[in-house]
């Protein structure tokens, strides 16, 4: 089992209090009318970033029939990770409960001679056990599967995506936006972050504009060849929820979802 490495710095470690900080962040949130087939969401401390996560998981609410399978892919920010890595471990616990791990598309992609174990690069990363509480408050049952991602190729992402995505599996991308800039700045980088994702434009998706640059590319790259549409649901900093505004972190919440379902 994966234990939690940030409960109780970057989210309650109580489970009562994480409970009510998720519902609280969801229930605020604007409705969404679209169904999704993939999010992409921010990973920083939830008061920072849990209105702008609350925006995207606000859609999973109203999800009929609900995934039954998670693929969460974010940065690495504590070990180098040449493409991706999947965990040793066959479940990840929260102060909510735990998740297992989906076995038979885990071993599909060890498989694969990018994708590495690599108990080490899991064992601290936030980037996705932030994702976790908000997957577990609005998924009734739900398996994962985790993947730590480094400087892998859209290709092999898309590869991964493959093999493992069905009607039933929903893709989490976590990441943020830029990184410690002053707030007027921020909000013009990061706007044209968002008209880039919103394009396809994955040549001005970069690190220095979104921390897990690599896995958005490869979710980008993968939704066009789908066929799938982002939307942007929200995009704030940390100057606008808990934060000053000398340096900031941007937030945004986006859904991908089938051009024209749901109309």
């Amino acid at each position: 089992m994966r234990l939690p490495a940030v409960a109780g710095s970057f989210y309650p470690a109580q489970k009562e209090a994480l409970r009510q900080a998720i519902n609280t962040y969801i229930s605020e949130a604007n409705p969404v009318s679209r169904t999704a087939k993939a999010l992409v969401v921010p990973h920083a401390g939830y008061i920072y970033s849990g209105p702008i996560a609350g925006q995207a998981y606000r859609a999973l609410t109203q999800l009929s029939p609900a995934p039954k399978r998670v693929v969460l892919l974010g940065p690495c920010h504590h070990l180098p990770v040449q493409s991706l890595a999947l965990p040793e471990s066959s479940s990840f616990a929260t102060p909510l409960c735990q998740t297992p791990i989906d076995q038979q598309a885990y071993e599909k992609l060890a498989k694969l001679p990018f994708v590495d174990i690599n108990k080490e690069a899991h064992a601290h990363e936030h980037s996705l056990e932030v994702q976790l509480p908000f997957l577990q408050s609005t998924l009734a049952s739900f398996s994962l599967l985790p993947l730590v991602v480094g400087r892998a190729s859209s290709e092999e992402i898309c590869q991964v995506l493959e093999l493992v995505i069905d009607n039933s599996t929903l893709i989490v991308v976590s990441t943020d936006l830029s990184h410690y800039l002053p707030y007027d700045l921020a909000c013009q980088i990061d706007r044209e972050t968002v008209k880039a994702i919103l394009q396809g434009n994955r040549e001005l998706v970069v690190g220095n504009r979104a921390c897990g640059a690599y896995p958005l590319k490869g979710l980008m790259s993968f939704a066009q060849k789908k066929g799938w549409t982002a939307e942007l649901l929200d995009l704030r900093n940390s100057g606008d929820t808990a934060g000053d505004k000398d340096r900031v972190v941007g937030y945004g919440a986006f859904i991908y979802h089938e051009q024209g379902f749901n109309e």
